[in-house]
């Protein structure tokens, strides 16, 4: 299996867009506090506020707690700017409506980059994904063509044609990577500040924040020269 690549870093503004509070936590973070502390901008915008996330909790109750918990643990990545587009969690739906609402947040923070979290059918160890990780990663590649049509959802704001690449982390296509040695102990933090989400998730291997990210950067560093990473699919535009 070849070595990743380097993740080309001669940007200045990403957006992250993803399902759920803790989507960009099992990963995508150790990266972003590298970029934020190398003075790039990175946004977080949530479809979901994660109300269907916790069981035995009500979704009145969970959207608020996986809110703020969200907010928290995005400042210790250096992220301040964190939306929430309140698509109902469990049953984000592909279509015109996402799409339009994911244009708008592009236009709005007119990003080089797009992040966003695995839109194939399966996870790299060949379990299902979610309808919700596959639809809303499937939005953010339409939306970066849409955002750059005037003519497309033009009461979203002017076009924006400037997203070079998206990023999608956790896919079973990934062939680039980045070093987060510096960053993966905050990486490891910021996937902990979801505590009442891990608490809800029992002795599952995802509530292991700790084991399961370093893992992961382990696994990912027997490609990328030994130097603990976090791998991601690169789509050009």
């Amino acid at each position: 299996m070849a070595d990743y690549e380097i993740v080309p870093e001669d940007w200045g503004r990403a957006l992250a867009v993803v399902a759920h509070p803790d989507d960009l936590e099992y990963g995508a973070s150790g990266a972003v506090a590298r970029w934020t502390a190398q003075g790039k901008w990175v946004g977080y915008v949530m479809a979901s506020r994660g109300e269907a996330g916790i069981a035995g909790l009500p979704p009145a109750e969970c959207a608020p707690l996986r809110t703020t918990e969200q907010v928290a643990s995005a400042r210790l990545v250096g992220v301040d700017t964190v939306e929430f587009l309140d698509h109902p969690d469990g049953v984000i739906e592909y279509g015109v409506p996402l799409r339009r609402d994911i244009t708008a947040a592009i236009r709005r923070h007119r990003p080089d980059v797009l992040i966003t979290l695995n839109h194939r059918t399966t996870w790299p160890f060949g379990n299902r994904n979610t309808p919700d990780h596959r639809n809303v990663g499937e939005a953010v590649l339409d939306a970066v063509g849409d955002a750059g049509n005037e003519w497309i959802f033009p009461e979203a704001g002017p076009a924006w044609g400037g997203v070079r690449m998206v990023l999608v982390s956790g896919s079973p296509e990934a062939g680039h990577a980045v070093d987060i040695g510096a960053t993966l102990d905050v990486s490891v933090a910021s996937l902990r500040a979801h505590d009442a989400y891990l608490r809800g998730l029992g002795d599952s291997p995802l509530g292991d924040a700790d084991g399961f990210l370093r893992g992961m950067a382990a696994r990912t560093a027997e490609r990328f020269g030994g130097v603990p990473a976090c791998p991601f699919e690169l789509i050009a535009f």
